[in-house]
């Protein structure tokens, strides 16, 4: 399709409010549930907006499943992202076309994506913190509105509507989000856990914006007037539609307390600004009229929003190229080669002691080990639709061994239990991984979590935590597999699959462990990503887009939302694995930096980066900035700019770097953004300016010092 221009929103706008004018009170109030009821007599089918996309279309059956969240962000690549998104987008079509076609309006068929989480993983111990972009807000922010972009399209009508959440400051703990109150400095706020939701509204045009189950600073995220009036319409200018998380509006008065009646709270939220009840509570807005908590041109604006986002989607349109999107483009072959390659790019390389790539003609005999091998469930994540071919890692070494040489496979352990058998005693599947690993070359040992222990309250199965963890440690006996399996000598590979920080207590360091590639939840075909990583078809390229600390003790309380001693840009103690860190198969190095500032004012950084292995190789240009002598800047050096490049063997060239405005600001006591006169300091790299990175990786980043003011 070629780009065309965007239907007006001013267009659309007066478009729903002319079709909203024929309705009765009762009618609009029949709108602002998200299972809208169908008026026949407008010709407006029953809609229901609750879908879901975090990285695949979502509980609506068979879809192309990509790398969780977490592992997308992990591949520094807005423009991979975004055509994800596209593609994601044109499944989401061609499934709603279908199901449309059969006259199934039901849950998870709509074209409103709540998707993506832009909320920041500020803690290590958030159980949902895989499905979001990761722990700083420039990487966070970047990529939310490149996948915005793809999964809205650029036609006259929007391919799906997008959803920003959950707006704001939430991030976990989930046992206690219904009635938890996060509290925020105004710095905080402006300087983490807004900026990325600013970027959607004002960069991507996100169509819409979902309010979190939280209260922020005593106000419930659903009804507070500072969050969805004052910040997100008045100062942002957004205008599309907002949200409630489900369930949350009953949480205003269940959970908070903070009103008396459900009337009250429904005359609260549409006044603030939240148009749509993800909930069954939007009935009591009769009472709410009768008590006079509200006036019926409030509830007619609200109903106003969510008819121009249908209109927007395409409500009636004869000329919509999107209706004609069949069947055919969902779960294709090219979505599923692209979530391969984000797959590659998206698998993180924390150790290789000369050991990675295998070579399969010359290894006899490998032992895949561990509860993670051969489960289905972690090549998922969670919010995942129904994969029409899962290869899980064992069967993708098994696939890339082929006749060439045996594959010895052990369960290992339980992912969290103390035995796999409810008969036998503890520990009975040790002996046989320690047997296959003595009669094999090399071991690859697979550990970590899974979507059933790590995720959203009431899905995530470990009810002790609510989906939450309550340290870094490999669950159950996993830890002592791992010390097992290393004790036989054997040349050993360990993959994590996991969509958070873990530690492995002090194992990273032993000589048998030659190998650390974290996978994430790698997508349906995640196993044969993995085998073709392993053996060399291809090189991992992610970075971490997130912290793996030594220890929870240097932690602030996981209910404390100060950023002091979190994240890499707070942090005071080394990292066991820093933020941006992540290691190739090849190794390139940069050279001659320098900035300049472009035509347009802004500064330009350019550098030149030559590859000097002997293999194509993926990297992740990295700059961080800090401001010199300076009370209101982060501790560390920030991400301000990143750009992924390809380098052929032996093959050197230069890349630039435009820096955005961000790079410069910092945010005073009082929220204040500005930016301060002076000496900058600004390092390029492949990873952070830190010692902990230069140490692992062997390289250290170049730096220079720019003037502004």
């Amino acid at each position: 399709m070629t780009p065309s221009i965007r239907m007006s929103r001013h267009e659309a706008r007066e478009k729903a409010k002319q079709l909203v004018s024929q309705m009765t009170v009762t009618e609009k109030i029949g709108q602002l549930e998200y299972d809208a009821e169908a008026i026949n007599r407008l010709n407006i089918p029953e809609y229901n907006y609750w879908n879901e996309a975090l990285h695949g279309v979502a509980r609506a059956g068979t879809a192309t499943v990509f790398p969780q969240s977490i592992g997308l962000a992990a591949m520094f690549d807005p423009e991979g992202l975004k055509k994800i998104g596209d593609a994601v987008a044109t499944e989401g079509r061609a499934k709603h076309n279908e199901y449309a076609r059969l006259g199934d309006r039901d849950i998870y068929k709509g074209l409103t994506f709540w998707s993506p989480n832009v909320n920041i993983f500020r803690d290590p111990r958030w159980g949902r913190g895989h499905e979001t972009y990761g722990e700083d807000p420039y990487l966070t922010a970047t990529n939310g509105v490149a996948y915005i972009q793809g999964l809205q399209g650029n036609e006259k009508y929007l391919k799906l509507a997008a959803c920003a959440k959950h707006f704001a400051v939430h991030s976990g703990p989930e046992g206690i989000r219904h009635g938890f109150n996060a509290t925020a400095t105004k710095k905080d706020m402006n300087e983490t856990y807004l900026p990325a939701f600013k970027a959607a509204v004002q960069e991507g045009n996100v169509e819409s914006v979902m309010a979190a189950y939280n209260a922020v600073n005593g106000e419930p995220a659903p009804v507070s007037e500072t969050l969805l009036q004052k910040i997100l319409r008045e100062e942002w200018h957004f205008t599309g539609h907002v949200v409630s998380d489900y369930g949350a509006e009953e949480d205003v008065r269940e959970h908070h307390h903070y009103t008396t009646s459900d009337a009250q709270t429904m005359a609260l939220a549409i006044k603030a600004g939240c148009d749509l009840c993800a909930g069954h509570i939007a009935k009591y807005l009769h009472q709410a009229l009768t008590e006079q908590l509200i006036s019926e041109e409030e509830i007619t604006r609200s109903v106003e929003r969510l008819m121009t986002t249908r209109i927007l989607l395409g409500l009636g349109a004869k000329d919509n190229p999107y209706d004609q999107i069949p069947f055919e483009a969902n779960d294709t072959p090219a979505h599923h080669r692209l979530a391969l390659e984000a797959a590659y790019r998206s698998f993180v390389l924390l150790k290789n002691d000369n050991l990675l790539p295998l070579n399969p003609d010359t290894t006899n005999s490998i032992a895949v080990i561990g509860p993670t091998a051969d489960s289905t469930v972690i090549l998922q994540g969670n919010y995942a639709g129904t994969a029409s071919n899962n290869t899980t890692i064992l069967a993708g070494i098994r696939q890339a061994m082929g006749t060439k040489g045996r594959v010895n496979y052990s369960e290992g352990c339980h992912l969290f239990k103390d035995r796999l058998s409810g008969l036998a005693k503890a520990d009975d599947r040790e002996s046989e991984a320690v047997s296959m690993a003595e009669h094999s070359d090399v071991v690859v040992l697979c550990l970590g979590l899974d979507s059933t222990i790590e995720g959203e309250q009431g899905d995530a199965g470990n009810a002790y935590a609510a989906g939450d963890k309550t340290d870094l440690a490999l669950p159950g006996h996993q830890q002592q597999l791992l010390d097992k399996v290393l004790a036989v000598g054997k040349p050993v590979i360990l993959l994590i699959t996991a969509g958070s920080a873990l530690t492995f207590n002090g194992a990273e360091m032993n000589p048998n462990l030659r190998a650390i590639m974290d996978v994430w939840y790698p997508g349906a075909l995640g196993g044969q990503a993995v085998a073709d990583v392993l053996f060399g078809k291809t090189a991992p390229s992610g970075k971490l887009p997130v912290t793996f600390y030594q220890t929870t003790t240097e932690l602030p309380d996981f209910t404390d939302y100060s950023m002091k001693d979190r994240t890499y840009r707070y942090m005071r103690n080394e990292a066991l694995y820093p933020f941006g860190y992540g290691l190739t198969y090849s190794k390139v190095v940069l050279s001659n930096a320098h900035a300049e500032s472009g035509a347009d004012g802004n500064i330009v950084v350019s550098v030149d980066v030559e590859n000097t292995g002997n293999r194509t190789t993926e990297d992740v240009i990295q700059v961080y900035i800090q401001p010199q002598d300076n009370v209101d800047a982060p501790l560390n050096p920030k991400l301000t700019a990143y750009q992924r490049i390809t380098l052929n063997p032996k093959e050197k060239n230069a890349f630039s770097l435009r820096l955005p405005d961000y790079a410069f600001q910092v945010v005073d006591n009082n929220g204040q953004v500005y930016i301060p006169s002076g000496t900058f300091d600004l390092f390029l790299g492949t990873g952070q300016p830190d010692r902990r990175t230069a140490l692992l990786s062997g390289e250290k980043s170049l730096h220079l010092t720019i003037r502004r003011g």
